[in-house]
C-alpha cells in the first residue's frame, strides 16, 4: 500500500507541476499571483493527498475488515467442514464399529455352527458306535442261538438214532433170541420126527421127500 500511495503522489506532483509550473515558467516574469497560485497549489495539493491518503487508508481499513471477515468466514467454515469431516470419520468409525460387530457375530455363528457340527458329528459317531455294537451282538447272538440250536438238534439226532439203535438192538436180540428157541424147538421136532420115521417106513418116506433125512 506505501508504495501505491507514493506512485500516485508523484503523478499527482507531475501532473500539477506539467499543468501550472511549467506554463508558469514558460514565461518571462514570475509575479507575486504566480507565487501565491503555487502556495494555492501547493495547499490544493496538500490537501488531496491527505484525502487520497485518508481514502487509501480507509479502502485498506475496508479492506482489511473484509479480509479479516472473509479469513473468519473462511475459517468458520473450514472448521464446519472440518467438523464435518470428523462427524464423518466418526460415521466411518461408527461403520467400522458395526462391521467389527457384524463380523463378531458372523464368527460366533461359525463358531457356534462348528461347534454343532461337531456334537451332531460326535452324536453320529456315538450312534453308528452303538449301531455297530448292537449288529456285533445280534450277530453272536443269533450265532450262538444257531450253534445252540444246531448242537441241540444234532445232540438230539444222536440220542434218536442211540435210542433206535438200542432198540433195534434189542429188538433184534430178542428176534435172535426167538429164532433160536424156535430152531431149538425145530430141531427137537425134525429129531422127534426122524425117530418115528425109524419105525414108520411110509412116514420115513416123506421125510426123505422132505429132505429132512
Amino acid at each position: 500500500m506505501t508504495k501505491i500511495n507514493m506512485g500516485i503522489r508523484g503523478i499527482v506532483i507531475y501532473l500539477l507541476i506539467s499543468g501550472c509550473v511549467l506554463p508558469a515558467l514558460a514565461l518571462d516574469s514570475f509575479t507575486q499571483a504566480d507565487r501565491e497560485r503555487l502556495v494555492h497549489i501547493e495547499a490544493t495539493q496538500t490537501v488531496f493527498m491527505q484525502q487520497v491518503d485518508k481514502r487509501f487508508e480507509e479502502l485498506r481499513t475496508d479492506m482489511n475488515a473484509r479480509f479479516e471477515l472473509l479469513r473468519s468466514d473462511m475459517n468458520a467454515r473450514f472448521e464446519q467442514v472440518d467438523k464435518r469431516f470428523e462427524q464423518v470419520d466418526k460415521r466411518f468409525e461408527q461403520v467400522d464399529k458395526r462391521f467389527e460387530q457384524v463380523d463378531k457375530r458372523f464368527e460366533e455363528q461359525r463358531s457356534d455352527t462348528n461347534k454343532r457340527f461337531e456334537e451332531l458329528r460326535s452324536d453320529m459317531n456315538a450312534r453308528f458306535e452303538q449301531t455297530t455294537n448292537m449288529f456285533y451282538v445280534l450277530s453272536v447272538i443269533f450265532t450262538t442261538l444257531f450253534a445252540a440250536v444246531f448242537s441241540f438238534a444234532w445232540w438230539d439226532r444222536c440220542s434218536v438214532l442211540i435210542t433206535a439203535r438200542k432198540a433195534a438192538k434189542e429188538v433184534v436180540d430178542e428176534s435172535t433170541q426167538g429164532i433160536e428157541k424156535i430152531t431149538l424147538t425145530v430141531e427137537q421136532v425134525v429129531k422127534v420126527l426122524r425117530r418115528h420115521a425109524n419105525k414108520t417106513p411110509a412116514f420115513k418116506a416123506i421125510m426123505q421127500k422132505a429132505h429132512l433125512l
